[in-house]
């Protein structure tokens, strides 16, 4: 069976991850890289030993796949051009800066009957993937998305850049549609919003509070979700998870969690159990890109599809225009 030819758009920091990482994956043969600067083009192409396109026209020949990294702006019209010549799309998160950018995406992708996933690695983190044995039905989220200033990624707010990772995950924990959002926040060192708070609220009562700010003195990516027994703590940071349940005294098993005590009296006496799930040996971004070349020679839905990059894209608009609001008033 002939690997699927696959091919990287964008040479920066992440593209050079996406070129090491696409090596290792046998599924799929590397066929080169293209990047609209020669000399970032180049050197990658020298440190990883693999080849070079002198254009985008060249890559579409060569290859049935592209993963594209480039800066958010230009995401769009790239890969609209790929998907337009018949060639699978993995595109870095946001799936696009404007939301009808994203749906015609999306459009494209499904009359052609071809692959599009959206870069939202987080999905793929070892905190979240060790939560699989749960039954995940939160009613409240809390999370905090804190990194150092960093001038890559400022081209975008920061509900773009950072928060849209977390509102993915919330949008695909909670399976509602959403009722109301409110949301504030201000620039700080760029002139693009730098810190946010936003709170949104469902149709089912779950309710999502999402802070992000690229202007902290640490990092720190947490999500901690509260459902009915349970209480579940995430570090995006470290890839663990915690877990406290309340169980009946029947389902507890000393050799797979902690004894608190107890709570309640008579038949309604329940445990409470602290656990902590068994870490995923996995990289993520390795792990993403793989399932993505899987989806195209198996022809299934990608996890992470374009329809999700939009519905995450669409809520982050919200949440920039209801910022924006502020502003004017």
């Amino acid at each position: 069976m002939n690997k699927l030819k696959i091919g990287v758009v964008g040479t920066g920091h992440l593209g050079k991850i996406h070129t090491k990482l696409l090596k290792t994956i046998d599924e799929c043969e590397l066929a080169g890289i293209y990047d609209i600067d020669e000399k970032k083009k180049n050197e990658t192409a020298g440190e990883f030993n693999v080849n070079t396109f002198n254009n985008l026209d060249d890559v579409i020949n060569e290859c049935d796949a592209v993963s594209i990294v480039t800066t958010t702006s230009t995401h769009y019209e790239i890969a609209k051009k790929f998907l337009e010549s018949g060639v699978h799309v993995f595109i870095e998160k946001p799936i696009t800066a404007e939301i009808w950018e994203a749906v015609e995406l999306v459009k494209i992708a499904d009359e052609n009957k071809l692959t599009l996933q959206v870069g939202h690695i987080e999905r793929f983190n070892p905190a979240l993937l060790s939560l699989e044995k749960y039954n995940l039905n939160p009613k409240f989220i809390q999370t905090d998305r804190l990194a150092q200033f960093n001038p890559r990624g400022t081209d975008v707010a920061v509900v773009l850049d950072l928060m849209i990772h977390d509102i993915d995950i919330i949008l695909s924990l909670i399976k509602s549609d959403v009722k109301t959002i409110s949301a504030s926040g201000v620039p700080v060192v760029s002139e693009t919003i730098d810190i946010a708070n936003a709170r949104i609220e469902f149709e089912n009562g779950a309710v999502a509070n999402v802070t992000a700010s690229r202007i902290s003195q640490k990092k720190m990516r947490k999500m901690r979700m509260f459902q009915r027994d349970t209480y579940i703590s995430l570090d995006f940071i470290t890839g663990t998870s915690e877990v406290y349940r309340l169980v009946a005294p029947d389902n507890y098993d000393p050799l797979k969690s902690i004894s608190f005590g107890e709570m309640g009296i008579g038949e309604k006496k329940k445990l409470v159990v602290y656990e902590q799930p068994d870490q995923k040996e996995v990289n993520a971004l390795q792990h993403e890109l793989k399932l993505f070349v899987n989806a195209v020679v198996d022809k299934t839905r990608p996890v992470v599809s374009g329809e999700d990059g939009l519905k995450a894209l669409r809520v982050a608009e919200i949440i920039i225009n209801k910022i924006g609001e502020q502003k004017v008033n």
